[in-house]
């Protein structure tokens, strides 16, 4: 079926069908949000901002322990409540803060999703998070789960933050794409071509990947480990698919992560 339904994406495709299709093959909001972070006792502020073309987007900031910031672009699915039980790990393993937002057409974030759209959001919530909360860049890390790492990516190369991490990442929609129907992906306008642009990025660099990962290949991960520049480092999530990641690596993931912390600089990148 898979294949059937693959097959009849690229015939329309083909047929110029391309803007409403590609966001049906890429992108899965869900609108309602299923519970707040207080619901896990947690602290938490609503922030509401705005991007450069008039959409207004909504996230969480949820102070933390440590003077670190994960600024959390997330996957392609569901909107920032179904993150919620990831959020609270974060916050009682590691002590760091959280802000994770939706994208446009995420939870309550108005308007459409498209590749240049999230760009947009992405910037715009850098700069919510600097006027919200007076944190600068030496005290954020860019966290990017599968799509939202070519978000990561893009927001570290333009915006650079203390350090950047990526979990499950692709190399581009490109790749994915051919890896289904080889050749389909010359169709598709999306890029997130991380693959292109992480050389670039010359920040530290820590890239997690579950091995037995059925929606990006490992190898993916394995390949932009390859390409990113020093300071980085990969950490194998062993017997892990791509949406158990934590639950799969329990002490040994959460572990890896605080390592990797006591690795980075003291001093904020160079601007």
């Amino acid at each position: 079926m898979r294949g059937v339904r693959t097959i009849a994406a690229v015939a329309l495709l083909a047929a110029g069908c391309r803007e409403t299709i590609e966001r049906s093959l890429i992108y899965f909001p869900v609108a309602e949000l299923i519970a707040t972070p207080a619901d896990l006792g947690l602290a938490f502020r609503d922030l509401w901002f705005q991007t450069e073309d008039g959409i207004r987007l909504h996230g969480w900031y949820i102070p933390g322990r440590s003077p670190l910031t994960l600024v959390w672009f997330h996957g392609n699915a569901g909107n920032i409540s179904h993150r919620l039980e990831n959020i609270h790990l974060f916050h009682d393993r590691l002590g760091v803060g959280v802000f994770i937002f939706d994208y446009r057409g995420y939870g309550k974030s108005q308007g459409r999703p498209s590749e240049e759209g999230l760009y947009r959001d992405a910037r715009a919530a850098l700069t919510a998070m600097s006027k919200e909360t007076g944190q600068h860049a030496r005290d954020l890390i860019y966290f990017g789960r599968s799509l939202g790492a070519a978000l990561a990516v893009e927001m570290a190369l333009h915006h650079p933050p203390r350090a950047l991490v990526l979990e499950a990442p692709f190399l581009s929609v490109q790749a994915m794409a051919h890896r289904t129907l080889p050749g389909a992906g010359y169709l598709l306008q999306h890029r997130y071509d991380s693959g292109e642009k992480l050389p670039r990025v010359t920040i530290p660099v820590f890239i997690l990947h579950g091995d037995r990962d059925e929606t990006v290949p490992f190898s993916h991960g394995r390949r932009l480990f390859e390409i990113a520049n020093e300071p980085k480092a990969f950490y194998t999530i062993a017997g892990a698919d791509h949406n158990n990641t934590y639950h799969v690596g329990g002490d040994d993931y959460w572990n890896a992560w605080a390592r990797w912390l006591t690795t980075l600089p003291d001093s904020s990148p160079n601007r």
